[in-house]
């Protein structure tokens, strides 16, 4: 038997009492509830009042900020971890979890603390430059896991967008750029005595 098959025996559920039926109903004219305040009206008080006093959830100090929606979090593995590994084996999510370095269903970062002497193929779900870097000098490679990251419309233009010209460029632009005119009704005279002679 369990406690949803429990039930009252035959006859013993009495009918609940009518309240608020007027003076002749047993229960009087205020039904029990005695003469006016707070707890004598029908809305009586919401959740979380306090009789005036300064609530719980107003008195709590608030951290400022927000919780980001498409924050990754990775699990952290350091290049110094690797090195129990053969050298050239390859180091997948399975070989991760088998060697306890990370837990089942976890997304894995590679970090570039420590130093890596053997040539592996490693692994996972992003790498640090530092650590990539690091395993493609011992000779191995690394390979990314998951979807490629989308990029919006308005970040994709901008990084589509015409470049800068390089400061080699910007000389060749300058000098082609043609000499600045005279001004408009100046005389012939005037702008050559302002162009300073000629020393040698």
């Amino acid at each position: 038997m369990q406690l949803h098959d429990l039930k009252p025996s035959p006859g013993a559920h009495r009918r609940p009492e009518r309240v608020g039926r007027g003076t002749g109903s047993g229960r009087g004219k205020t039904s029990g509830r005695g003469q006016k305040g707070q707890n004598a009206r029908s809305e009586g008080f919401r959740v979380g009042f306090e009789g005036g006093q300064m609530p719980l959830s107003q008195r709590i100090p608030k951290l400022p900020g927000f919780k980001n929606p498409f924050h990754k979090l990775y699990s952290p593995v350091n290049l110094s971890k690797l090195s129990r590994f053969a050298d050239g084996s390859k180091v997948d999510v399975e070989a991760f979890i088998a060697a306890g370095l990370v837990h089942p269903g976890e997304e894995i970062k590679v970090l570039g603390t420590g130093g890596l002497k053997r040539k592996l193929t490693v692994e996972a779900h992003a790498f640090s430059t530092s650590a990539r870097e690091a395993i493609e000098k011992a000779g191995g490679s690394v390979k990314v896991l998951g979807e490629p990251r989308k990029i919006g419309a308005k970040r994709l233009a901008a990084k589509t967008s015409k470049r800068a010209p390089k400061p080699e460029e910007a000389e060749t632009v300058s000098a082609e750029a043609k000499p600045a005119r005279a001004k408009r009704g100046a005389p012939e005279a005037a702008v050559e005595e302002a162009t300073p002679p000629d020393e040698s």
